[in-house]
């Protein structure tokens, strides 16, 4: 049986003074969207990096003016871009994560000189890099605006 003459529990956003919880501040939105790109591509570059490895076997699966290269390298190659966007996908924290970020795509689109199809899919994947940097961007003005017009819910950041 619960005791119904206890006070309920004020409503911890509406409370004032030094005990007041905090508002976490939202994280930017272009950073996440950013983020999640990097990783998602450094996924991408492990599956082809496989898929070079496997067309190895297969001297037909290689452009003729290009000699098929060995394991170490298909594997070097995709590993070091792999780790490259491993790594930026964690240093958008500033300007030049993003510029880095953006440079990391030509290498991608570079995997199309040895499987073809990586051409489209790291096109998706550049114009998704786009998209997040700029509905990100977009989102985080938008939340700044809105926070400037209702600073009782905005985030209190000391």
């Amino acid at each position: 049986m619960s005791d119904s003459t206890q006070p309920a529990s004020p409503d911890p956003i509406v409370r004032s003074g030094e005990d007041a919880p905090r508002i976490r501040p939202k994280k930017s939105a272009k950073q996440q969207f950013a983020s999640a790109t990097l990783v998602l591509e450094a996924c991408l570059v492990l599956f082809a990096t496989m898929a070079a490895h496997a067309l190895r076997r297969n001297e037909a699966g290689w452009p003729e003016w290009m000699d098929v290269p060995s394991a170490t390298t298909v594997w070097v190659i995709g590993g070091t871009l792999m780790v490259a966007l491993l790594v930026l996908s964690r240093t958008l924290d500033s300007t030049g994560g993003y510029v880095a970020g953006s440079l990391v795509q030509v290498p991608v689109l570079a995997t199309g000189i040895a499987i073809p199809l990586m051409l489209l899919v790291g096109a998706i994947f550049v114009v998704m890099w786009i998209a997040s940097l700029v509905l990100g961007s977009r989102i985080d003005r938008e939340r700044a605006e809105y926070d400037a017009a209702h600073p009782e819910t905005a985030p209190n950041v000391a």
